[in-house]
């Protein structure tokens, strides 16, 4: 045990006669040290991009409530009332009537 234990510090086992075995190990466990780094920063990028668009979907939702509230405001009577007034026009006091039209066939 302390002879492998130091053949590993001293890197004798990667020059050894059946040191083939060792190297096919060694590069098997880089690449899949490799692939395991590659793969979590793609899913911390995934993370990052995820929040990213979820802060803008907010931005968004609440500017199209902000929008449609101002223009619950601004088509109300009483707001067009005082536009027009402004302008010298005033409510009719005669209510509306349908127009009805016969054609003639």
């Amino acid at each position: 045990m302390k002879k492998r234990f130091y053949s590993i510090l001293k890197g004798t086992f990667l020059v050894s006669d059946n040191s083939y075995k060792n190297w096919r190990a060694l590069i098997f466990g880089f690449f899949l040290a490799f692939v395991m780094i590659a793969s979590s920063h793609r899913a911390d990028k995934k993370v990052h991009e995820i929040a990213r668009l979820n802060n803008e979907v907010k931005e968004l939702r609440s500017a199209f409530v902000d929008g449609r509230s101002r223009l619950m405001r601004l088509k109300m009577e009483s707001s067009v009332v005082n536009k027009m007034a402004v302008k010298g026009l005033e409510p009719s006091e005669i209510p509306p009537r349908k127009i009805k039209v016969k054609s003639k066939r």
